[in-house]
């Protein structure tokens, strides 16, 4: 197999002297003067305030991780779809156990707690409320008596 590489390696030369090209000529162009608020952060039209340095808890980054995992699934099934007619009977019995899998990952991760956003505080908390019945909705006022567990 003789494979012609002459235009790909055109194409990297052209693309590589472009970039090459604006960055020489931004670099002369762009604005040389610098006033006391170049440096400083405006997004939106808003000066920020406050500290950028949010601590954001991990359930949250978790959670985004968990819905770009299962978001890029969907990016599958949405091919499968395309062609289902050319997939047949065998396509259809590969996208089941491809579905069957990602729901037992789902169920695992329900199951594991990685789905749950509350902290170890807030899931005991949440356990005293829960009566016989369920959850009991309980207000600000309310507390909990010592001796019969009762909330008055």
């Amino acid at each position: 197999m003789n494979i012609d590489l002459f235009p790909l390696i055109v194409y990297g030369v052209i693309v590589v002297a472009l970039i090459g090209g604006f960055l020489i000529l931004s670099a002369f162009l762009g604005q040389k003067r610098t006033d006391h608020a170049t440096a400083d952060v405006y997004e939106s039209g808003v000066l920020p305030t406050g500290s950028p340095n949010i601590k954001i808890s991990v359930p949250f980054y978790l959670t985004a991780i968990l819905f770009i995992i299962f978001d890029l699934e969907v990016v599958f099934l949405f091919a499968w779809a395309i062609s289902i007619r050319e997939a047949g009977w065998v396509g259809f019995i590969e996208i089941f156990i491809f579905i069957a899998i990602l729901i037992a990952g789902l169920i695992y991760l329900w199951r594991s707690g990685a789905l749950e956003w509350r902290t170890r505080r807030q899931i005991d908390d949440r356990a005293d409320l829960v009566g016989e019945g369920g959850v009991v909705n309980i207000g600000k006022g309310a507390t909990k008596t010592e001796d019969t567990g009762e909330h008055t």
